[in-house]
């Protein structure tokens, strides 16, 4: 699947998802960091 599409149905919500699912990612290894770390 072309990550460009020339007529995109939900380009705008697929682009939301994957950057949601980034952010969701990178918030959950710093939470996991914070925890594991020894302060």
């Amino acid at each position: 699947m072309p990550l460009l599409d020339p007529h995109p149905q939900n380009g705008q919500k697929k682009l939301l998802l994957i950057f949601g699912i980034m952010i969701g990612f990178f918030v959950v290894v710093g939470i996991i960091a914070t925890i594991a770390s020894p302060s």
